[in-house]
């Protein structure tokens, strides 16, 4: 079912791609299906991620997690010294056969670096200090993200993070603090870059500054108040032709809205939720602790990246340059979204067992319990083993 519902998105993004490209491959006086070409052969790629990952040992996998931590500190300082510049953004490694985004890699290393912490420090990260310095390379990595410039993807990776943290048991008073912390943070970029600052609140008052910081959503939201119930078609949408910035990566959402109408975003949204509860439904059905928090950043790495993308073109939330999963034009994270996807089926077909395990007061087997409608007194009544240590098949 996750092979199902992945399929749909893909092709249904592919379609999506071909047609709101237009514009885009007219100006540059390339094919008009050039873009959606380029996009098939990203997609390649993707699904022999996809099928590496889902044949890969997790354990493996997971021991590995802070080389692979390493090494995506290296590429995102890599990009800061010899990165590519496009949009006024420095954020692509040329490597001639593709352009490499490493801060969409690092979603990926994210979660599983973050299910490895869990796994081997579980005991020290309900003290504040190990806990800032255990996870130093993702807060780092957010960091290098940040001065790319690139807010958004940056706050996803803290998200990611901060979700399976969360499920894993850390304390409440952790949790608020790195909150509080977030968005000093926040405001403290906001204070240092009064143009961003400008560009993110735009959405509260769009009206105000219609051919400024407001242009992009005002005519997000004519394109889809023009696309009513049905839509004009598939391909005679009007926006993608040099009207909206970007409509083939931050605003696909709107050219589908625009083409297909409202019955074509309601499908999208309905793949998502589906998505959604298929992903739940691996982790409820997982037995070792370590990789259903995987399952758990993974799902939430493609929902709250759905659900931003989608709030930020309806003017419901900042346009951030979120893409839109499986749909939004890009190699690099298209690549790595089908990764996670194989990571995901690999989690769908393991056997292994893990016991529980306790960071601060807090016990990760809550989780497991509250998904699978166990009491919690059963679940303690059995002896717990090493977290991550494995029973027989």
């Amino acid at each position: 079912m996750l092979l199902v519902v992945t399929g749909f998105l893909v092709v249904f993004g592919t379609i999506a791609i071909a047609t709101a490209s237009e514009g885009q491959t007219a100006v540059n006086g390339a094919s008009s299906y050039g873009i959606m070409l380029r996009d098939i052969i990203y997609l390649g790629f993707g699904v022999f991620a996809l099928y590496v990952v889902a044949r890969v040992r997790l354990d493996h996998l997971v021991r590995r997690a802070p080389l692979f931590a390493m090494v995506g500190l290296g590429l995102l300082l890599a990009v800061k010294a010899a990165g590519v510049t496009s949009n006024g953004g420095k954020r692509w490694l040329n490597l001639h056969v593709i352009y490499l985004q490493p801060s969409e890699i690092f979603k990926f290393v994210t979660v599983v670096f973050v299910a490895w912490l869990v796994q081997h420090h579980h005991e020290e990260l309900g003290n504040w200090k190990q806990l800032a310095i255990w996870t130093a390379p993702v807060w780092l990595g957010a960091g290098l993200i940040v001065i790319e410039p690139d807010i958004g993807t940056s706050s996803v990776v803290i998200a990611i993070a901060f979700v399976m943290l969360a499920i894993a048991g850390l304390g409440r008073r952790l949790l608020l603090r790195i909150s509080g912390l977030g968005i000093l943070a926040f405001l403290g970029y906001m204070l240092m870059k009064p143009y961003s600052a400008r560009r993110f609140f735009s959405f509260v008052h769009p009206n105000h500054d219609l051919l400024g910081n407001g242009y992009q959503l005002f005519e997000s939201k004519i394109a889809l108040g023009a696309g009513g119930l049905s839509g004009l078609g598939l391909g005679n949408g009007r926006a993608k032709w040099g009207i909206l910035p970007n409509p083939h990566t931050d605003f696909i959402f709107t050219i589908i809205g625009e083409e297909l109408g409202l019955i074509g975003t309601l499908i999208v949204i309905a793949l998502f939720v589906w998505f959604l509860l298929v992903a739940t439904r691996i982790a409820q059905q997982c037995t070792n602790e370590v990789y259903r928090l995987i399952a758990v950043g993974i799902t939430a790495w493609i929902m709250i990246e759905a659900i931003i993308n989608i709030a930020s073109v309806v003017g419901g939330w900042a346009v951030t340059g979120i893409p839109l999963p499986f749909f939004s034009y890009g190699g690099t994270a298209l690549i790595t979204e089908l990764a996670a996807i194989g990571l995901l089926y690999n989690i769908a077909h393991d056997q292994s067992r893990s016991g529980s395990v306790e960071i601060g007061e807090h016990v990760i087997t809550n989780f497991r319990e509250s998904l699978e409608g166990r009491s919690l007194a059963r679940s303690r009544s059995t002896p717990s083993r090493p977290y991550g240590q494995r029973q027989g098949r």
